[in-house]
């Protein structure tokens, strides 16, 4: 008998090797829950607490007060999502190793980062992005569009994959109506965003971090126990393929001849090592060095050697992946090849209502059958958690980039509170289109939720990575140049993804019809194509039109990063805060607010109490502060050793698996 609903089905029944549905219906797994979120909430409250979140930089910036450990672990916890867990366990189940090789280029991209794309922003004294390139540029067009880009990104790859995969978790633990426990889910991480703002996500990371990691090595022990050891588990994972095949052609369920290779194939390879060498590190520099979610963590470091410690514990925390990750998803394909590798549509449908293929359910699966009691929900909770670290990273970005970006365009005299509300409504407006948006990602699970995620992203990014790159390393490049790339870049990724997904992007079994000579040039192929072109324009259409002079340009591209004078700003900012336009305001008796007032006031962090004045020489001291990069020598000289050994683990771990 198997109930249905929103294209999951949960089968119970005696059928071989489906699992009925575990409910979590023991003590021990329902305390240690309960426990955990509970853990959760003092931390976000004692965050709360602690920190000042009644100004912007407060809020959004957690007051540049992080020391470098909370960072590197909460970069980390940013990045991995429970769409890792799902997706890289999935993809590495029908694959084999090379989607480790995404997790791992991380190691050489997070040293760019602290080394050459951190020290500029802190000298252009920015906290979004899109400030950076309005700065950099002049003009209101460039900064709006990374917005809306940004925005639109969130939305499709980063909300709606990390929802879908957590769904697949609870369904496959509570078997719950996915849509019930969404909600639930978004309730809680909402609460505690909108509660704590930066500095309780921050806390919560590294809190969450720690028990994803132990939680997932613990898993990883049962998991090779199951099948005795790496020998086996390479011999096995070779044999892999489900019973019921049907007349399908062999290549559809059989595991590929190079799966324990990174690199492979550069024409016939699924994941072609030129487009995982070079087209890759094009999307992790757009996701690792331009993206509001991961830079805003380095923004708020105490400084700059702080920002390169926390990106060298991040890049050896990204080495865990292949381990937590990549190698349980191929042994799940060996415990439950059945229902894993299953490749007859039918089959498939009836184990977790994808007819393209179960891979999704690769870790999941894992987690619900291999686990003992208590363990299995310390893993659910840290799935639930990694979910939640997820969303909340990104509706605090989006809602800093909505009321930076957007939102001072529509009210440039804007007062501070009514900033602080306008974000928090705007995260409220963002959980709607979210949960509006999960049965599109249901209809478009095309067998392996990662390659949907990084399709995406190499369609939609190469132009902006194009943009930032050349904004920093070459002065030279203006505004006309840095649009006219950025647009025409949009189109022609725009171009192949609408295509393809009117054609669907097929399997094994059914592949799409779609022209070859659109779809047939692999993702990663197609973003280093895509980037090309796009520096092309930029580069091409700066050289006709007239350069931007120097005294704009002081401290925001590294030629002249080291320069002290005045910097004229292009345009001036469009929000000034109104909070003292008029002095005479401050003599008026404000009446003492009510009880219920004082509470929410409290409770949304929009504290009654002034920030205290500052005097003119104060501001300019607290300026030099925030756009300080000096570092001590010692220090500086023990983060960049630490840096080449990085490199050097990078080299080794690739050359060894490559």
């Amino acid at each position: 008998m198997a109930w249905d609903y929103f294209g999951f089905s949960r089968t119970s029944g005696n059928t071989e090797d489906v699992s009925p549905t575990v409910a979590l219906n023991n003590a021990a797994d329902i305390s240690v829950i309960v426990i955990y979120f509970l853990v959760v909430l003092a931390v976000g409250v004692w965050a709360m607490v602690r920190t000042n979140r009644s100004t912007v930089g407060g809020f959004f910036l957690a007051g540049r007060s992080m020391v470098w450990w909370p960072i590197g672990a909460s970069l980390f916890a940013s990045n991995i999502g429970s769409g890792h867990f799902v997706g890289i366990a999935g993809t590495a189940a029908a694959a084999g190793i090379a989607i480790g090789g995404f997790e791992w280029n991380a190691l050489i991209v997070v040293v760019i980062l602290g080394w050459l794309f951190v020290p500029i922003y802190i000298k252009a004294g920015v906290v979004t992005m899109p400030e950076y390139l309005k700065k950099r540029f002049g003009g209101q067009r460039i900064r709006i569009y990374l917005s809306v880009l940004s925005l639109f990104l969130y939305v499709f790859t980063k909300i709606s994959a990390d929802m879908f995969s957590g769904a697949i978790f609870i369904q496959q633990a509570l078997g719950l109506n996915i849509y019930v426990a969404v909600i639930a889910l978004l309730a809680i991480t909402a609460l505690y965003t909108v509660t704590g703002g930066l500095a309780a996500v921050i806390y919560t990371d590294t809190l969450q971090t720690i028990i994803m990691v132990i939680g997932s090595f613990i898993l990883m022990g049962f998991a090779f126990n199951e099948v005795g050891g790496y020998e086996n588990f390479q011999e096995r994972y070779m044999t892999a393929i489900p019973s019921i095949t049907a007349n399908i052609s062999a290549k559809c369920y059989q595991p590929r001849s190079d799966a324990f290779h990174i690199f492979r194939d550069p024409i016939t390879g699924d994941l072609p090592w030129p487009g995982l060498v070079f087209g890759l590190t094009i999307q992790a520099t757009w996701y690792w060095c331009t993206d509001q979610v991961i830079v805003q963590r380095c923004l708020s470091a105490k400084n700059l050697s702080h920002v390169k410690g926390g990106c060298i514990l991040c890049g050896y925390l990204k080495l865990l992946p292949m381990f937590l990750m990549v190698f349980p998803g191929m042994i799940s394909r060996i415990l439950y090849s059945d229902v894993v590798a299953c490749v007859d549509p039918d089959e498939c449908q009836k184990y977790c209502g994808a007819s393209v293929g179960c891979t999704n359910i690769a870790y999941p699966k894992l987690v619900v059958d291999l686990m003992p009691n208590g363990l299995r929900g310390l893993m659910l909770a840290v799935m639930l958690a990694s979910l939640m670290s997820s969303l909340t990273s990104i509706f605090n970005s989006a809602s800093t980039l909505f009321t930076m970006d957007i939102y001072t365009k529509i009210r440039p005299h804007a007062r501070e509170k009514e900033l602080m509300i306008a974000g928090r409504v705007f995260i409220v407006f963002l959980i709607g289109v979210s949960i509006a948006w999960i049965p599109v990602v249901q209809s478009a699970q095309s067998g392996q939720l990662f390659d949907y995620i990084q399709s995406i992203t190499s369609y939609l990014t190469p132009p902006v990575a194009a943009v930032f790159m050349l904004a920093i390393f070459c002065k030279r490049v203006n505004e006309s140049g840095a649009f006219y790339g950025l647009t025409i870049g949009l189109a022609i990724g725009l171009s192949r993804m609408i295509t393809e997904f009117i054609y669907g992007t097929g399997s094994c079994v059914n592949p799409s019809d779609c022209p070859t000579i659109i779809c047939g040039v692999h993702y990663l192929y197609f973003g280093m194509i895509l980037f090309l072109i796009s520096c092309i324009i930029i580069v091409g259409v700066s050289l006709i039109t007239k350069p931007i002079d120097d005294k704009h340009l002081y401290r925001l591209c590294w030629s002249l990063r080291n320069r002290t004078e005045e910097r004229v700003d292009i345009e001036p900012d469009d929000w000034v805060n109104d909070d003292d336009s008029n002095e005479l305001e401050i003599e008026e008796h404000e009446e003492e607010p009510g009880f219920f007032k004082k509470a929410l006031m409290c409770f949304c962090g929009l504290e009654q109490k002034k920030a205290p004045k500052l005097s003119k020489e104060e501001e300019a001291e607290l300026k030099r502060q925030l756009t300080d990069t000096s570092e001590k020598p010692l220090w500086r000289n023990i983060v960049n050793v630490n840096a080449i050994i990085l490199l050097c683990v990078a080299v080794f771990f690739h050359g060894y698996f490559g």
